[in-house]
């Protein structure tokens, strides 16, 4: 048995995983959808990036949880690659859906272009200290349907604008972890940079899906069998 601690990208909460959580649980494995601090049902918390860290890491004590997945998607794969390496032997794999990964002493905008990282840092300054969610337009060719769009904008909350520019901290380099990099094909037909550089590890894995940046809403039973193919290290 498993234990799955899932984590969704910026804006989202545990209402994110909705559709995969019964999916993991019926194969008989536990299933953790965690909110991080200041978004969501815990909307007001003051948060930075180490904050995020430290959820993921309390979730994972408060239950004593053993043999861990660690599933992080969009933003969440910085915060989860991070408490990865602090959980020790209680983890299992990590899992990075379609998300950035952790660089020590880099921040979630810092390898974004100088276009991208001002619009981000913009919004920020604007909206005090929060980033503001995407529009429903935002999300079209996704594979996203109208009712899961309205539904994603529904339930978005602005993002605590400290967790996207304070930098990353490791230990070591982050290939020596056990990982499955979920590649999400209309968001992009190749995984970035650094990751295609982690993926040369032998602890890494590639699997490709045919859907976009938030397939826990456009496929959310293809992922949960990625999932769960994790659980064999695959």
């Amino acid at each position: 048995m498993a234990e799955f601690v899932l984590v969704a990208g910026a804006w989202f909460g545990s209402w994110a995983w909705d559709e995969v959580v019964p999916e993991l649980r019926a194969a008989g494995h536990g299933a953790h959808p965690l909110t991080l601090s200041g978004l969501a049902d815990r909307r007001g918390l003051p948060a930075g990036q180490q904050t995020h860290v430290q959820d993921i890491v309390d979730e994972v004590g408060r239950h004593d949880l053993r043999d861990v997945i660690l599933v992080g998607h969009s933003y969440s794969g910085i915060p989860v690659g991070q408490a990865a390496e602090r959980i020790g032997d209680r983890l299992a794999r990590v899992v990075f859906v379609d998300s950035n990964v952790p660089a020590d002493g880099e921040s979630f905008v810092s390898r974004w272009s100088v276009h991208g990282r001002t619009m981000v840092e913009a919004s920020i300054a604007e909206n005090g200290g929060f980033w503001s969610p995407l529009v429903a337009g935002d999300y079209d060719g996704q594979g996203l349907t109208g009712e899961q769009i309205a539904r994603i904008v529904r339930g978005s909350t602005p993002h605590p604008g400290a967790t996207l520019t304070e930098p990353a901290v490791l230990a070591g380099p982050l290939g020596r972890l056990p990982a499955t990099y979920v590649k999400c094909l209309l968001d992009g037909d190749k995984p970035s940079d650094d990751v295609v550089e982690l993926l040369t590890s032998e602890h890494w894995r590639l699997v490709e899906m045919d859907t976009g940046h938030w397939p826990m809403f456009s496929q959310p039973r293809e992922l949960a069998r990625i999932l769960l193919d994790a659980v064999a290290g695959g």
